[in-house]
């Protein structure tokens, strides 16, 4: 799964990098991004604008909102059978940007103890995790909009710490995402990153605590 994640880009450097459009004016740097947060979207190929939605996607017909804490990863083998997934994948299909993703060891013998990595390019350049979007009217008659990242079986880098991870795109292959596609054609592209493109390192159990939106959160750390 993908529970939390980093972009520590500022607002110029990400868009220069990725060529974006129109980029939100509140734009922060974050270093531990967590579930139910506003996360930044593209999700028009066109404009390429960027937008804020909210991490945990919440399908239209749902009465109950906080269904989305369940729902901040769609596993991609599921895709088009889950009714919750499913209408996004075929017309909702969205880019979330970011720049690592964390993911957390388990120590045998240790009780709960665990060691937590970031996972990030080898080059360490900003990516996107494919995603889908939701749109959900609340109870004042407000849009809300939300997402969900997609994951696929873990490549051998993330393996030895989790069995999934996110699906990755960079800057060459991030935009077919958003192109119209045939589900076949769509479903190729929902593989493990190669290995070799990436690195992780071990950070700080600071970034447990979902409070800590910090930068120390992404400075190698031997636990």
């Amino acid at each position: 799964m993908c529970g939390r994640f980093t972009l520590s880009y500022e607002a110029p450097e990400a868009q220069q990098e990725l060529e974006l459009g129109e980029m939100p004016p509140d734009w922060l740097p974050r270093y531990n991004i967590a579930p139910s947060q506003p996360v930044a979207v593209v999700a028009e190929v066109n404009t390429r604008r960027v937008e804020w939605m909210k991490w945990g996607l919440i399908p239209s017909w749902a009465k109950d909102p906080t269904i989305g804490s369940r729902m901040i990863n769609a596993r991609s083998e599921t895709l088009s059978e889950k009714p919750s997934f499913r209408v996004a994948y075929a017309r909702r299909r969205c880019l979330i940007l970011a720049n690592g993703f964390y993911e957390w060891q388990k120590i045998p013998g240790i009780g709960s103890s665990s060691i937590p990595y970031l996972f990030h390019l080898e080059d360490h350049r900003i990516f996107t995790f494919a995603g889908i979007w939701e749109s959900w009217r609340t109870p004042e008659g407000e849009d809300l909009h939300t997402c969900s990242i997609i994951t696929c079986r873990a490549n051998a880098v993330v393996e030895p710490v989790h069995d999934r991870m996110p699906v990755i795109f960079d800057r060459q292959s991030c935009w077919n995402w958003l192109a119209e596609n045939r589900l076949p054609e769509l479903q190729i592209m929902l593989a493990p990153y190669p290995a070799e493109k990436m690195g992780k390192y071990t950070v700080s159990r600071l970034v447990n605590d979902p409070r800590q939106d910090v930068k120390d959160c992404i400075i190698p750390y031997e636990n």
